[in-house]
C-alpha cells in the first residue's frame, strides 16, 4: 500500500511538472506570438497579400452574410455589439480607468499612456487608413489607393478596420493598466486579456457578417493595433517614472 501510494505521488508530481512546462512553453509561445517585431512584419505581409493575391478572395467572401442568415439580428449586431469597439464606449472605458489609477498612484503615468494610445489611433493607425486609402466594400472595390478621405470620405480609408485596431489597441491598453498600475490578482489580469480577446473576435464577426469591412480589412486591424499596444508598452516600460 505505501509502495502504491508512493507511485502515485510519483505520477501526480510528474503530470503537474509536464503541465507546468507546457504551461511556460504556451506562454512563452505567445509572447514571441504577440511580439512588436512578428506583428509588425505580419501586417506588412497581410498588407502586401491584400493589395495583391487576396483581392479575389476579399471580393469573393464579401457578402451581407448576416442578411441573409438571420436578419432578425441585423439590429442586435449593429446598435449593441458593433459599438462596444468604437469610441464612444472605449474611449471612456480608457478615460475612467486611466484617471482612476493615476489617483490611486498618485502619478500621471496612466493618463499619459491613455493620452499616448489615442495618438497612436487617430495619428497612427488614422495616417495609415488615409495612406492605403482603400474603397469600403460598398463601392465593390478592394484595390487600395482607389479610395481616399477627400475624395470619397469614410468610405475611401477601408484599410485597416478602425473597430478592429481600437478592439486590440484600446482595450488592449486598458488590461496593460490595470496589471501594471494596480494589485490586482494573476487570474483577474489573465480574465483581462481574454476579455480583450474576446472584443477582438466580436468586432470581426461583426464587420465581416455585416459586410462593413473586407476580411483582410479586419486582420490588418487586428494586427497594427497590437504593432502599436506592443510599441507603447514597450515605451511605458522603459521610460523612467519621476522617482527613478
Amino acid at each position: 500500500m505505501v509502495a502504491e501510494s508512493y507511485i502515485e505521488s510519483e505520477k501526480t508530481i510528474s503530470s503537474s511538472s509536464d503541465r507546468s512546462r507546457w504551461t511556460v512553453r504556451a506562454q512563452g509561445l505567445l509572447s514571441w506570438a504577440t511580439s512588436f517585431w512578428v506583428l509588425a512584419i505580419a501586417f506588412v505581409v497581410v498588407t502586401l497579400a491584400a493589395a495583391g493575391p487576396l483581392r479575389v478572395w476579399d471580393y469573393q467572401l464579401n457578402r451581407r452574410w448576416l442578411y441573409l442568415v438571420e436578419p432578425d439580428l441585423v439590429w442586435f449586431f449593429q446598435h449593441i455589439l458593433d459599438p462596444i469597439a468604437g469610441q464612444a464606449v472605449c474611449l471612456p472605458v480608457l478615460a475612467i480607468t486611466a484617471i482612476v489609477l493615476a489617483r490611486r498612484r498618485r502619478s500621471w503615468r496612466p493618463i499619459v499612456f491613455a493620452i499616448a494610445v489615442e495618438a497612436a489611433f487617430y495619428l497612427g493607425i488614422g495616417s495609415l487608413k488615409v495612406l492605403l486609402a482603400r474603397p469600403a466594400t460598398t463601392l465593390h472595390d478592394p484595390r487600395f489607393f482607389h479610395g481616399g478621405l477627400i475624395e470619397i470620405g469614410g468610405r475611401g480609408i477601408s484599410y485597416p478596420s478602425g473597430h478592429a485596431a481600437e478592439a486590440v489597441l484600446i482595450y488592449g491598453a486598458v488590461a496593460y493598466l490595470i496589471a501594471t498600475y494596480s494589485d490586482v490578482s494573476t487570474r483577474t489580469v489573465r480574465l483581462l486579456w481574454w476579455g480583450v480577446a474576446a472584443v477582438s473576435v466580436n468586432s470581426v464577426v461583426v464587420s465581416f457578417t455585416l459586410g462593413w469591412h473586407w476580411a483582410t480589412d479586419l486582420i490588418g486591424g487586428l494586427l497594427i493595433g497590437g504593432v502599436f499596444l506592443r510599441l507603447l508598452v514597450i515605451a511605458d516600460k522603459r521610460i523612467p517614472g519621476p522617482s527613478a
